[in-house]
């Protein structure tokens, strides 16, 4: 068992995982020390089940990715992944393009009713029946050459996926819900959600204050850390931790000295060419003009007394959930529920596509009084009401 490592057999191999109609995909990396994640492995599989896949090595002195990538963008060919956003992520990274069609067995076991985020490990002992071997799971991937046991173990991935794939392919169809998890891979490969601005990177932050000034502080910090995590490659809080970045952008220090004052910089930081341009950053920040300052979110205040119909449409949730079997986080949030009893019209995820044909349209009638909640039997059920306000 070796693990590809030249162009010429990828090349051969990808010809060959073309042909099929779909792929299982996994990869293997470390970002622990990284901004950027190091791809260490890629694993492969096609249908055949007596096939035992193949795994890749991005770490091979000289070996070109391209027929890779090529045939992730391979609209003939399905790429299946479990958890797809952090794989997905690594290719955008490598190869500018989001791999399209795909197929994320979690995203499809939360429409199918496993829960909330279900484990691979869970989807594996459930679905195919197996326990998986763990001892690998905190393997350094970077290290080589890897031993046929890691190999063994990274294989397993994709070759226990295409049993997933296969019997969710199946009953996604049989029970309608196809065009279901369609809408949510549309969501998942939107190349939009994989842009890494620096001048973005302070949405990220838990802001503490809506002030402007701070806000527009805390955006010209976020983008000089962002710029500096990738240059160097290392993770943001290496560069500077969150709360030393919301700190300085709450004291606005001016000089060096002030900066030294602040809560977890090092000692003479305020002098060090980083240090420099922190105050350099917070003085453009200030002098930039105040129209362009960031605003804070508009959350428009809930009316008076909606507190019982938002307790309602939990209820609600949790009833067309496992009538469903849908996981209930995968319809709607908290602050959707909120939003729908506040208004007909909310702009929320859970008014929108498959999500309002199995819940949102449902709301709607409960909220105007087209239909209840009754107990029967212990169970909470739907009872018909006549008349009802006009939704």
């Amino acid at each position: 068992m070796e693990p590809i490592t030249n162009t010429e057999e990828l090349r051969t191999l990808c010809e060959k995982l073309r042909q099929f109609e779909y792929v299982t995909v996994d990869t293997e990396f470390m970002r622990d020390s990284t901004y950027w994640p190091q791809l260490c492995l890629v694993q492969v599989a096609g249908p055949d089940p007596t096939d035992n896949g193949a795994a890749i090595d991005p770490l091979a002195p000289g070996i070109d990715l391209t027929p890779l990538f090529d045939m992730m963008q391979d609209e003939s060919v399905v790429k299946v992944f479990h958890a797809a956003r952090q794989d997905i992520e690594i290719f955008v990274h490598l190869s500018g393009k989001v791999p399209h069609p795909v197929f994320d067995t979690q995203v499809a076991a939360m429409v199918l009713g496993y829960g909330d985020q279900v484990g691979y490990e869970t989807l594996v002992n459930k679905v195919v029946r197996k326990n998986i071997d763990k001892s690998m799971r905190f393997t350094d991937w970077s290290h080589r050459p890897l031993s046929t046991k890691q190999l063994s173990y990274a294989l397993s991935d994709v070759t226990h996926l295409r049993v997933i794939y296969e019997e969710f392919h199946e009953r996604l169809a049989a029970n309608g819900r196809s065009y279901w998890l369609a809408e949510e891979m549309d969501r998942l490969t939107d190349p939009s959600i994989y842009s890494i601005e620096p001048k973005d990177a302070w949405l990220r932050l838990k802001t503490r204050s809506n002030s402007p000034k701070f806000l527009a502080v805390a955006r010209a910090l976020g983008e000089w850390r962002e710029t500096e995590a990738q240059r160097k490659n290392l993770p943001r809080n290496r560069v500077l931790r969150d709360d030393t970045l919301l700190d300085i952008a709450a004291r606005q220090p001016m000089t060096e000295k002030d900066l030294d004052k602040t809560r977890g910089v090092g000692r003479n930081f305020g002098s060090s060419k980083p240090g420099q341009s922190i105050v350099e950053a917070i003085q453009a920040a200030l002098d930039s003009p105040q129209e362009d300052w960031p605003q804070p979110k508009f959350r428009p205040e809930l009316p008076a007394g909606i507190g019982p119909t938002v307790e309602l449409l939990k209820v609600l949730l949790k009833l067309c959930s496992e009538e469903k079997g849908v996981a209930q986080r995968l319809v709607a949030s908290s602050d959707d529920l909120q939003n729908i009893a506040a208004d007909d019209n909310a702009d929320v995820a859970a008014m929108h596509g498959w999500r309002r044909e199995m819940f949102g349209e449902y709301a709607l009638q409960l909220k105007h009084g087209k239909i209840g909640l009754k107990l029967k039997d212990g169970e909470v059920a739907f009872v018909e009401l006549s008349g009802g306000d006009e939704a």
